[in-house]
């Protein structure tokens, strides 16, 4: 699959996520997609490479009743309808609520959804 491809796929199921979650009550603002391609962004913590920078990552804020969800847990239900999707799709959608770091300690980033591509998750 081309990055073009990958990310065209991507942003498919990026809309579904959201239309997923606006079903279920609750509203969804963008945060980061989509940044600069050529070097690390001062104003980021994302690195050259990353799937956000490939167009292939994105955070999504939830909101419930007005009040940011800032718990990786209260994502859990839109992580699983992500990975879910992937399976329909046969694209291998990962979902922030499972990082894993090298030393094998969990950090959960709940409200990132990505496509891996090409060894990168």
């Amino acid at each position: 699959m081309t990055l073009r491809e990958a990310r065209c796929a991507y942003s498919v199921c990026v809309a579904e996520l959201i239309l997923y979650a606006v079903s279920q009550g609750y509203e969804v603002a963008l945060d980061e997609g989509t940044e600069r391609l050529t070097e690390k962004d001062p104003t980021s913590d994302h690195m050259k490479g990353s799937l956000h920078h490939l167009g292939l990552a994105q955070d999504l804020l939830l909101y419930l009743k007005g009040v940011y969800l800032r718990d990786s847990a209260q994502y859990l239900f839109l992580g699983l309808f992500w990975k879910e999707l992937g399976v329909k799709k046969g694209l291998n959608l990962t979902w922030g609520g499972d990082f894993v770091r090298s030393d094998g300690k969990t950090t959960p980033d709940g409200n990132h959804f990505s496509l891996s591509w090409n060894g990168l998750k």
